[in-house]
């Protein structure tokens, strides 16, 4: 009877501590009273411990799973895009030898020339193969266009000295009024401009040629009293690769800066056709 009497009494205690709890939110409280028997306490305490749930941690093997989905992205991305800037630059090689073939069948510029330079010595095309020629046909009596597109020429060529990385550009002025520009007077004429200008005549046969090659259009205009004509001719800066293919041209419309970005493009895309 008394041990009856025991357990009913450890019942009571045990059913008013649950009763205590807030339930609804299952937070038990496993503080046992001051007189409920040490063993009961002890395993009211194990069963909340059991029953109570744990915070979970973040896998680690998540996080990897997550950096080698990134990895390979990266990669196959990476991928996608060199893949597609190689056959980019395959495309532009191509568009770049087909163009050269086409001005090779149009053979704008192919002709070789043999004239004076303003010292006085015989100069022909081939003395300038291997480097990157800006040509220009005028006179030295042409009161403002040909000093105007001298200069700009003169600017273009100090813009891409500025740039080391790249091959340095021969400026050429060939005149189309060999009558008045001799070889003094040329001299004359270019100390004015870019300190690599060379100034080339000849005689009227001489001087022809050259401007036909490059099919240049140039007419003289009637004298007047004095004897003094005006030339009237194409107005153009032709680039002439290192092939001593015409390569490109520029009317007045075409400012400093646009040619010699444009002279840059060509210079970073050639290719030679005939290799040394």
């Amino acid at each position: 009877m008394l041990r009856l009497n025991r357990y009913m009494s450890s019942w009571s205690v045990l059913r008013s501590t649950i009763r205590g709890n807030n339930i609804s939110n299952h937070i038990p409280n496993t503080t046992c009273r001051s007189s409920a028997p040490s063993h009961l306490c002890a395993r009211q305490r194990a069963f909340y411990s059991q029953n109570t749930p744990k915070t979970s941690k973040p896998s680690s093997s998540a996080s990897i799973k997550l950096r080698t989905r990134l990895v390979v992205t990266l990669l196959f991305g990476g991928g996608i895009i060199g893949t597609w800037w190689y056959a980019h630059q395959e495309k532009e090689k191509r568009i770049q030898m087909q163009r050269l073939e086409q001005l090779r069948k149009v053979a704008l510029g192919q002709g070789d020339f043999n004239l004076l330079d303003h010292t006085g010595q015989r100069r022909t095309k081939r003395d300038f193969l291997g480097h990157w020629v800006l040509l220009y046909f005028g006179f030295t009596h042409c009161p403002d266009i040909c000093p105007d597109e001298l200069e700009k020429l003169t600017s273009v060529v100090h813009i891409l000295d500025k740039d080391p990385s790249l091959p340095s550009v021969q400026p050429l002025f060939i005149t189309v009024d060999p009558e008045r520009d001799d070889v003094s007077a040329m001299a004359r004429y270019v100390k004015d401009f870019h300190p690599r200008l060379v100034g080339l005549t000849g005689s009227a046969e001489e001087v022809k040629q050259a401007g036909r090659d490059f099919r240049v259009y140039a007419s003289n205009g009637p004298k007047d009293e004095d004897g003094d004509y005006i030339v009237d001719h194409s107005i153009v800066i032709y680039l002439v690769n290192p092939d001593g293919l015409f390569i490109d041209y520029y009317n007045r419309m075409k400012n400093d800066t646009q040619i010699a970005e444009s002279i840059r493009n060509h210079m970073k895309t050639f290719v030679r056709l005939f290799p040394d």
